[in-house]
């Protein structure tokens, strides 16, 4: 069974993407606005509006690509982009297990 990741908004966008790819094998690109965000920007600081404390957002092998992306929005009004391991975009119908 895969763990559930876990991003909560004093994690940098660096540490995110190195847990994701570490978990799932694909690549996770977070965006502050249209430019992709520096590595060293925290969840909380790129978020649009305010984050409820303790506000985390989970997500395990069987969830879609799309709802990933989704609940990162929803919850942080972050736009993220998951990619393969080999750095293509994927199809919003992958799940995250698939992404190696």
């Amino acid at each position: 069974k895969m763990a559930d990741f876990k991003i909560n908004s004093i994690n940098n966008v660096s540490t995110i993407c190195s847990r994701f790819k570490k978990q799932f094998g694909g690549g996770l690109k977070i965006y502050d606005g249209r430019s992709i965000a520096s590595a060293d920007t925290k969840i909380g600081d790129l978020a649009k509006s305010a984050i409820k404390r303790g506000s985390e957002v989970s997500a395990n092998g069987n969830l879609l690509v799309k709802t990933f992306e989704a609940r990162i929005k929803t919850a942080y009004g972050i736009r993220v982009n998951v990619t393969y391991a080999n750095g293509r975009n994927c199809d919003d119908t992958t799940k995250l297990a698939d992404l190696a």
